[in-house]
């Protein structure tokens, strides 16, 4: 992929969809680009996430290890699918484990560069803080109307 395939793909993102090209030229000049063989474990569950993943190509099975040491597959995650977004800015554990179902293209995009996107575009911040705001109103607009359900 081109520079500016990155960009447009960063573009389609939830997370970055409202910034501008310099914004997403920088993520994308800043990531790594690499491929995960078929089979290949890109992260475990429990492990520390210090960045996020783009898919480019293929996809990754995702799954969970329950407290009865049996994993179980939680989703597949293909292309355009952006992975441990939380990762990019607090420190968290992967709530799953990610293993390539065939070569997978992705792109690393670690907390540091994103650190540095807010530090340089202080309006990439101001999205970021209106998308969580979103994120948490719709999280609880659910939690209320599950409530409401089952009350």
């Amino acid at each position: 992929m081109s520079l500016s395939d990155d960009i447009h793909l960063l573009a389609q993102l939830p997370l970055f969809k409202d910034m501008n090209d310099d914004q997403l030229r920088l993520i994308a000049f800043g990531a790594d680009r690499r491929v995960i063989a078929a089979g290949q474990m890109l992260f475990r569950q429990g492990s520390p996430a210090e960045s996020a993943y783009v898919i480019t190509s293929g996809s990754l099975e995702l799954s969970v290890t329950g407290s009865d040491g049996m994993a179980r597959t939680e989703a597949i995650a293909g292309p355009g699918t952006l992975i441990s977004e939380l990762a990019l800015i607090t420190l968290v554990e992967r709530k799953f484990t990610a293993i390539a179902r065939e070569d997978t293209g992705i792109i690393r995009i670690t907390r540091a560069l994103f650190l540095r996107l807010i530090e340089e575009y202080p309006s990439a911040a101001r999205i970021m803080e209106n998308r969580i705001r979103d994120s948490i109103a719709d999280l609880a607009a659910q939690a209320a109307s599950q409530f409401h359900r089952f009350s």
